[in-house]
């Protein structure tokens, strides 16, 4: 008969993290910190899947993945918890994640969530969180993170690759230079290369990732001391590393977000009609209300061209020259046009709201 006593159960859990705990930088102290931390990931794709693989293996205690977004085929050169069944079944990257996490470690508690990070949730997906991890694509919603985080005084580590080259910087709100003391304003759209638009290399995404994942487990287990305080570029065809210290930047009264306190992207409202950059598609925000996914696909079915796929998070379906996926909240990707006029009326079309 096997021990179930709560001893067993914990010399249990600490065996899965011996060479972890081996470390004199972790130890039994620091694992028991890791099991009691919360982590939000905005964005569960390349460097997100990356990211909360680390996360999860390292014995976090909860992990919420937040992802807009469903598995392609074009992702399953770098994201690294998909494989081509999540591409058959049009699955929610959030959803697809926790399901092979939940097969890694049973031992953590893992919350997907289906939605755009915007200014009218995040706060509510940062609730509890003693870091927040950038797993994004996109300089908009990294400034939304960065006023977050420094409201709510969590730390959090922004990461972004693209082509060969990648940037990693911890940001420790009101003792490190925030995102805006860097970069006042993003660039404008178009401007910078994506992933989309320029490719990535698959390895880099691993160098970018694990460089994040390792702050953000000093910042879980108390090592803020330890945490870097530069910017680290990384040309992973060369091989070469370049670090560069921000704390120049950081000059209190002087940022707009951490020196005066003004949130301007947490102010901006809610989800608006975005074009996703080198995809040829439109993003509609969604509504209070949702909708009925099998009303719409009854709806469709005739004027469809092939049948639509249908499961619990979300419809997709062909109509025209567009690709339409649907989600429950009402979020819909229009494939096929960068126009959002010609979005909205294709979504007006088929979906009626």
């Amino acid at each position: 008969m096997s021990d179930k006593s709560p001893q067993h159960a914990a010399d249990w859990r600490m065996s899965r993290y011996s060479r972890q705990v081996l470390l004199p930088q972790i130890g039994p102290a620091g694992q028991n910190q890791l099991r009691a931390s919360n982590v939000t990931l905005i964005g569960c794709g390349a460097l997100g899947t990356v990211l909360a693989d680390q996360l999860v293996r390292a014995g976090v205690g909860r992990l919420r993945i937040v992802d807009r977004d469903y598995v392609e085929l074009n992702n399953l050169q770098r994201q690294v918890l998909f494989d081509e069944t999540d591409v058959s079944a049009g699955a929610p990257k959030a959803v697809a994640a926790a399901q092979r996490l939940a097969a890694v470690n049973s031992d953590v508690t893992i919350e997907p969530i289906i939605a755009d990070a915007c200014a009218t949730n995040i706060e509510r997906f940062i609730e509890g969180a003693n870091v927040l991890l950038d797993g994004t694509d996109n300089f908009e919603t990294r400034f939304l993170i960065n006023d977050v985080a420094v409201k709510h005084g969590i730390p959090w580590v922004y990461g972004a690759c693209v082509g060969i080259e990648g940037m990693v910087l911890p940001i420790l709100p009101r003792q490190t230079p925030c995102l805006r003391c860097i970069w006042d304003q993003p660039p404008p759209p178009g401007m910078n290369p994506t992933c989309d638009t320029a490719g990535v290399l698959g390895p880099l995404v691993q160098l970018v990732a694990s460089r994040q994942a390792i702050e953000a487990i000093k910042i879980l287990t108390g090592a803020t001391g330890d945490v870097a305080r530069h910017l680290v570029q990384i040309n992973a065809w060369t091989g070469a590393i370049d670090s560069f210290d921000m704390q120049g930047a950081y000059e209190p009264g002087r940022c707009t977000c951490c020196g005066r306190g003004q949130f301007e992207y947490l102010a901006a409202g809610g989800a608006r009609t975005a074009t996703l950059c080198g995809r040829d598609a439109v993003q509609i925000p969604g509504n209070a209300t949702g909708v009925d996914l099998d009303a719409v696909a009854r709806r469709i079915t005739a004027a469809a061209k092939s049948a639509p796929c249908l499961n619990r998070y979300l419809l997709r379906f062909d109509v025209d020259r567009f690709t339409v996926t649907l989600f429950r909240d009402g979020r819909a990707i229009i494939k096929g046009t960068s126009d959002p006029n010609e979005a909205r009326t294709v979504y007006a079309k088929y979906i009626g709201q």
